[in-house]
């Protein structure tokens, strides 16, 4: 189901269908190292709190902010079930998944490490 936002026409009503995109990412301390697997609907809102130390727990607790890996789609429920199914992979299956797109575990966030 996608957000629609109600607008008085001389026709009646039209509704615009607002694209909404969902995030399932993975952040790392650095090459190698401790990994973090999140979901969001802004990546640029929630990389900033990850970065600026506002999210309290583990990626704050072990310096995990550097963004190495990301998947979007318009699909909520999808979005979710990726999540949980990364969560559940062993770390050999989560660096694959990084260095398939990823090999230098570079930054991919604009606003850098």
């Amino acid at each position: 189901m996608h957000p629609c936002n109600v607008i008085p026409a001389k026709a009646g009503i039209q509704c615009i269908l607002l694209a909404v995109s969902y995030f399932v990412y993975i952040l790392a301390s650095q090459k190698n190292g401790t990994l973090y697997v999140g979901m969001t609907n802004d990546l640029e809102r929630r990389m900033y709190e990850h970065k600026s130390g506002l999210v309290e727990g583990f990626t704050k607790r072990y310096k995990v902010r550097r963004l190495v890996y990301f998947e979007q789609t318009d699909d909520v429920v999808a979005a979710i079930a990726r999540e949980k199914q990364i969560k559940k992979w062993n770390r050999k299956w989560k660096i694959a998944l990084i260095e398939a797109s990823n090999p230098q575990w570079r930054e991919l966030h604009a606003g850098g490490a």
